[in-house]
């Protein structure tokens, strides 16, 4: 799964094809610098709601 999040570091858009998380950005003129992809783990009950992103962890966009 990937989780596109936008410079703000709010979560956009969640899917499992990083292709479409990119598309998903582009429809909405996100430049590559102004969102992040992070490879979120399939077992979405182990996250903690209350843990913050750190989006230094995100997939190189340039």
């Amino acid at each position: 799964m990937y989780g596109l999040y936008d410079k703000e570091g709010i979560l956009r858009f969640v899917d499992s094809d990083k292709d479409a998380c990119i598309a998903y950005a582009e429809l909405f003129e996100l430049g590559s610098t102004n969102y992040c992809l992070i490879d979120l783990p399939n077992d979405t009950k182990k996250i903690n709601s209350k843990a913050t992103i750190d989006q230094s962890l995100g997939v190189n966009n340039n």
